[in-house]
Parts: structure tokens; sequence; C-alpha cells
């Protein structure tokens, strides 16, 4: 008897210095004040309930807890049928394993380096960035200005030229503060078009010479503009009738226009502002963001789990299924689901104890003006206790409540462990 006890003692020792001591000392400091000195009872817990940020934490927790377990449980499971259909299967668990071996709050700081806003730094960016512009639609020019005071109106709402005019006029539309890569490599000399009887023409072009040139007239060495949006407008009720785009030396032409007066204009999706990416770290998207960063590193673990469980599975049943007829999709949802439930639940109870941990990732990803809107249980209880504002009490009182969340699901573990083993 003493034997097994001397083996034991060591590590109930620390046991008991590292985690029973410190729970109940936290149960119990959570029924005083901040400072210690008074007993207040459930106070703290009232206090926690009505605090805006605690309240923000609690949510951010039932999303997670909603989210996380089942989309890593999701993407374990994917990848651990996949390791099966692939050649290069070793490789690929290694890749996806990796994350887990680095510390929470070095991937939080890869993630957030990544989540960068500026194409130029985040990787994240700069690839939807890159997609946007192969696919996606842009304005020609998103810094031009008007180069004389003929031109009148915003970018948000096109540019108008302040003259009337009407068929067999020409209109000249000058701009200027282009910036350089958003004049077409393939642009030529703008030229001033000829009058047009019945239409009416004019040209769009950088009103800009190097060495000096008299604004608003069109000169050598000045660049057309090709791509630009022009829209001729009624001059008494701004009723857009037609337009057209520029050609390459920024010319364009409306044929066939009936008499009266009219107003032409560049048309505000010209000025449209360049995607750059989304606002990552911003308020609003967090949460995702950080969410995006724990699958990450959690799917290798869930990988790794299903994957066990995938190899337990007789591979006759596998065979006799698809010898009877069945797709490999009603084989994965009829027979590898289901004999996979135990591994599942398993990963599922493992990954929701996990998020109602969750801190380092929200302490390197979140920059400070996000983290109001980032913060968890866990990440809230260190903020209160050690980062400065020193509220011991509410902070216990957070702890608590956090191990008192997390007693279901340990009880829920327990009794899966008794059953294996019986």
């Amino acid at each position: 008897l003493w034997l097994p006890l001397a083996f034991l003692a060591p590590a109930a020792f620390f046991l008991g210095v590292w985690v029973v001591y410190p729970t109940f000392a936290t149960m119990y400091r959570s029924l005083f004040s901040d400072r210690g000195d008074s007993f207040v009872a459930f106070d703290n817990y009232q206090r926690m309930f009505t605090d805006a940020s605690v309240q923000t934490a609690i949510k951010n927790n039932v999303l997670w807890v909603l989210i996380i377990p089942a989309g890593v449980t999701a993407v374990g499971l994917v990848f651990a049928v996949l390791t099966e259909k692939v050649r290069w299967a070793p490789a690929f668990k290694i890749a996806v394993f990796i994350p887990l071996a680095v510390s929470l709050f070095a991937v939080g700081v890869i993630w957030r380096i990544m989540y960068q806003e500026d194409p130029e730094r985040g990787v994240i960016n700069a690839a939807i960035v890159g997609v946007q512009g192969i696919t996606g639609e842009r304005g020609v020019l998103s810094s031009a200005r008007p180069s004389t005071d003929d031109i009148t109106g915003t970018p948000a709402g096109g540019l108008t030229l302040q003259e009337s005019i009407g068929p067999g006029d020409v209109a000249l539309l000058g701009l200027t503060a282009i910036r350089a890569t958003e004049i077409p490599e393939d642009s030529i000399d703008a030229v001033q078009p000829e009058a047009l009887q019945g239409g009416i023409t004019g040209v769009v072009w950088r009103d800009f010479k190097p060495g000096g040139g008299r604004p608003g007239e069109v000169e050598s060495e000045e660049l057309g503009i090709a791509g630009v949006t022009v829209e001729l407008r009624r001059a008494d009720s701004r009723e857009t009738v037609d337009s057209t785009t520029t050609e390459e030396g920024g010319a364009f032409a409306f044929e066939e226009v009936e008499a009266g007066e009219y107003r032409v204009a560049i048309g505000s999706e010209t000025f449209a502002e360049p995607f750059d990416g989304f606002s990552w770290l911003g308020q609003s998207l967090i949460t995702p963001a950080i969410m995006i960063a724990y699958i990450w590193v959690s799917a290798g673990f869930a990988m790794v789990i299903t994957a066990a469980g995938l190899s337990a599975i007789p591979r006759d049943t596998l065979e006799a299924a698809r010898t009877d007829g069945a797709s490999e999709f009603q084989v994965f949802r009829r027979i590898t689901v289901p004999l996979l439930a135990p591994v599942l639940t398993v990963v599922l109870v493992t990954q929701i104890i996990a998020c109602l941990k969750i801190f380092d990732l929200v302490l390197a990803i979140a920059p400070g003006s996000s983290r109001n809107d980032a913060t968890l249980l866990a990440f809230e209880m260190w903020r209160r206790s050690f980062s400065g504002q020193n509220l011991y009490g509410l902070g216990s009182a957070i702890s608590t409540f956090l191990l008192l969340l997390f007693i279901p699901f340990l009880i829920v573990n327990v009794r899966r462990f008794r059953a294996e083993a019986k």
C-alpha cells in the first residue's frame, strides 16, 4: 500500500499545488472585493453578467462553441478521408499536423501578419486583390481631378462639363493628378477629334505635359485615356441619354444626337477606388478571422484522431457496400460517418473544451481597437485580473464561471472513458 502511495505522492503534491489549491482559492476569492478586504458574496457574479464586455465575451464563446467544434471536426474528417485517396498521404499529414506543434501565440503572430489590410504586407489580401484584379471590375482612374474649372463635380458623382453643348460640338475633358500606374502602357497621344454633324465628339486625356503646357488644350505628348465611361446627359434634367467608352487615344463620339442642349460627364465608375482587400483585423471581421486561424491549427488534431478511427473500420464492410452498388458518397455518408460517430464525438467534446479556453489567439491577432469585439471569457478573465485593471474579484468570478461551463463536458469525457474501459 505504501509503495504505490510513495510513487503517487510527488505527482499528487504538484497537482494539489498547481491545480487543486488555485481552483478552490479562486472560487473563494470570487466572493470578495477586488482588493480582497471585504466580503461581497455574489456581487462579483452580478457585475460579471451586467458588464458589457463580459456579455460580449459570453456571446462570442457561444458562437465559438456552435461553429468551431463542428468546423474542426468536418475539416478533419475531410482531410482524413483524403489521406486515404492520395499517394502523398504522409507528406499531406505532416503539412496539416505541423501547425499543431507551434504555440498558439506564435500562430497568432503569423496570422496577424497575414491579415494585414495593406496588400503589400498581408498575404491574404494580396491573394484576394490579385484574383479580383483578374476577374473583377474597377475604375480606370481613382485619383484623377479636373484640370480646369470648366469641369465640376466629384469623383463619387462623376465629373461634368459645365458648358452646355449640342450636335456638332466637341467636348474637351482634361484630367490631371493621374497616377502613372493608372495610365495604360499602350496609351497614345491624345488628338482633338473633328466635329461630327448631327453628333457630339470629344476626348478624355491626361492634361499634363512635362516641362509645362496650357491647361484645357490638347497638346503633343499628352496621352489620351482609354476605357473611360462617358455619359451624355440632358442639360435641364441631367437624365442620361447615352453612354460610351473612350478609345485608345481617349476619343469618344455620340452619333445621331437629337437637337437640344446636353452636358458631357465622366461616369463615377471611372473613379472607383481599387479593391484593397478586407479589413480582417477590423471590428466586424476580427472574430471570423481568429476562428479561421484556430481551425487551421486544430485541423491536424482532428485529422489524426479521425484517421485512426478510419483505420479501424473493417474494409470488408466498405467493399460490400461498393459491391452492392453504393456510390462513394453513399459509402461515406451511410457507413463511414456512422461507424466514426464515437471518434467524432471525442473530437467534438475536445474542441468544445478547447474553445472555452481560447486566450492567446485573441491576444496575438486582435489589435487594441478590436479586442472588445473579439474578447472571450478566458481573455476577459486575464484582462480584468492581470493587464493593469486589477479587478481580481471580477476576474475570479469569470474563472469560476468558466469552470462551471467545463464541468458538463468533463463529465461526458469521464463517462466515455469508463464505458470504453468496460
